[in-house]
């Protein structure tokens, strides 16, 4: 019996390019289009937790004989949930909070199998901003490479320059884990 297809719950290309680095190719692309609005007084980790096994959970019902792997990455300082920047001025609050702290990047990764078997992860990365001065600051926001990112920043790109240390996945800051990708879809298909 061959594994079932997998289908990708996500409509981020750097998810895509992530998985297609370690071999990973989905069969299909079905971004779930949730309300990923935090809850109130809700924590990052179960924010992230909750949105990944909600989009796994709505592309399933569409695709009820594949493995549907779906992920949502929270950027949390201290207890806030920080946004994906749509505009100049979210990016701007955003790297001002992060300028010279550490901040988490959780990565929740849930996959459903066919049947409704389900697992479920969490990544933490612990990343490290140097403190930012206005011209850095201004050039980064003028680049519109923060546009869409949680935190405001995309640590594949122009910010990578601000970022002095990371602990933990790199591949999770950028959008999920490789690592706990790669363990979670073997323990499913063995």
């Amino acid at each position: 019996m061959s594994a079932p297809q997998l289908v990708l719950a996500s409509a981020s290309p750097r998810r895509l390019d992530l998985l297609a680095q370690v071999g990973i190719v989905p069969a299909a692309v079905d971004p779930a289009e949730i309300d990923e609005t935090p809850l109130p007084r809700e924590l990052p980790r179960p924010h992230a937790q909750r949105l990944a096994a909600a989009k796994a959970a709505v592309v399933a019902v569409r695709h009820p004989a594949a493995l549907v792997l779906a992920a949502d990455t929270v950027v949390a300082c201290g207890r806030r949930i920080l946004p994906k920047a749509e505009d100049p001025a979210t990016a701007r609050r955003c790297l001002e909070l992060l300028s010279g702290r550490r901040h988490r990047v959780l990565g929740a990764i849930c996959i459903r199998a066919p049947g409704g078997r389900q697992v479920a992860r969490v990544s933490t990365t612990i990343v490290t901003f140097k403190r930012l001065d206005a011209v850095e600051l201004d050039a980064y926001l003028a680049s519109g490479e923060w546009r869409g990112k949680a935190g405001g920043y995309a640590i594949q790109g122009r910010a990578a320059a601000f970022i002095p240390f990371i602990g933990g996945s790199y591949s999770n800051v950028v959008g999920l884990d490789l690592h706990v990708v790669a363990q979670m879809l073997r323990g499913l298909c063995a």
